[in-house]
């Protein structure tokens, strides 16, 4: 027994239909060997990684028709993956990362659900980074500035992860903590590119997609 209930829903993203594992609600917990603990998430954290989130799906809806040939992608606080999985199934040279113990275990059942080639993963904390994830040429992150430590923690470890011309994409459902992060990547020569792109399905503005840019051209 996995200690946690699931289902499977169904996605469109352009023109591709994901099937997505997910935890069944948000009402769960189930750490037995306390790794949740140890990675310092609490029992009411431990089920969000678990959940298709909004902005979650504007990322990956971003990322079904995003220019990434050529690239290399790093998604940030991945949960089920599923900008990841857009990302592979169009060939995309990504990495998935997270800090939860069983994103890695989504994130493989629900690549092989769709058929599709494993999706790399890296467990990443954002305090302390990694030293051998080398840097990428886009990296996104869907819902990652949920509070003001985090986003302050993830501003300062991005330029280790950034190649001298990066583009950063952040889905962000508009928790507040938005203009300390620009304000943050700006002193790393990150400029807001643009604050929006398109809406989510109905043209529900349920979050904005933050497109950040260093060193590419027609931009500071």
């Amino acid at each position: 027994m996995s200690g946690y209930q699931t289902l499977i829903s169904h996605y469109d993203f352009g023109d591709q239909h994901l099937r997505i594992r997910a935890l069944s609600d948000l009402q769960q917990f189930a750490d037995p060997d306390a790794l949740a603990e140890t990675a310092g998430i609490s029992s009411a954290q431990w089920s969000l990684f678990g959940h298709v989130w909004p902005a979650g799906e504007l990322l990956a809806q971003a990322m079904a028709s995003y220019a990434v040939a050529g690239k290399r992608v790093l998604e940030l606080g991945c949960g089920l993956g599923l900008a990841s999985l857009v990302l592979r199934a169009r060939g995309a040279d990504v990495v998935a990362s997270d800090h939860h113990p069983l994103a890695e275990v989504f994130l493989a059942y629900n690549a092989a659900l769709n058929g599709l080639d494993a999706v790399a993963y890296r467990r990443l904390d954002w305090l302390t980074g990694s030293q051998s994830m080398g840097r990428f040429d886009l990296i996104i992150g869907g819902d990652v500035l949920y509070e003001r430590g985090p986003a302050l923690a993830l501003a300062a470890l991005l330029p280790t992860l950034a190649r001298p011309a990066c583009e950063i994409i952040i889905s962000d459902p508009g928790r507040g903590h938005a203009g300390v992060f620009t304000r943050e990547l700006a002193s790393h020569g990150f400029q807001l590119a643009t604050p929006r792109l398109p809406s989510g399905k109905g043209g529900a503005r349920l979050a904005q997609l933050l497109v950040y840019a260093r060193g590419l051209v027609g931009t500071a």
